[in-house]
């Protein structure tokens, strides 16, 4: 399976509010694999990649934040300068509009990991595939 359960949690753009959402995951054992935050003066969204999706949720329910699970794909791509290009140029030729996209670089290889998403998930992940993009599956990063 290579679609990536993404928790995307309302934070109030206050003093700890980040602080208290890790701690509780660390507190429960749950492992972050990912994290992209957006903020405005008043509020942000918090998306997090854990290395257990549904525990992390219910944890943070059972805390009283705010939050909507989504999903998203991880693709490899060349950790070089214009890897991320590559990809975008997939993207732009198929007139694909991302929502969401973060990366990260990690030590066992030598590529970068890149997450996306959109609201068609499955024509994205055609569009890639058709196009010889290595997806990284569900299961291997929630191992990472």
């Amino acid at each position: 399976m290579v679609k990536i359960k993404q928790l995307s949690i309302f934070l109030t753009n206050q003093k700890g509010r980040l602080y208290n959402v890790l701690n509780i995951l660390a507190e429960n054992n749950i492992n972050i694999r990912a994290l992209s935050l957006t903020d405005t003066s008043e509020f942000g969204i918090l998306r997090l990649i854990v290395d257990n999706p549904d525990k992390g949720e219910q944890i943070l329910e059972a805390n009283n934040y705010t939050l909507k699970t989504t999903q998203a794909i991880a693709v490899e791509l060349e950790d070089v300068p214009g890897g991320l290009v590559s990809i975008l140029k997939i993207l732009n030729d198929n007139e694909i509009n991302l929502n969401i996209l973060y990366a990260f670089t990690q030590d066992y290889s030598d590529k970068a990991i890149l997450f996306l998403s959109i609201p068609n998930l499955d024509f994205l992940i055609k569009i890639l595939k058709e196009n010889s993009i290595s997806l990284v599956a569900s299961n291997v990063i929630y191992n990472l």
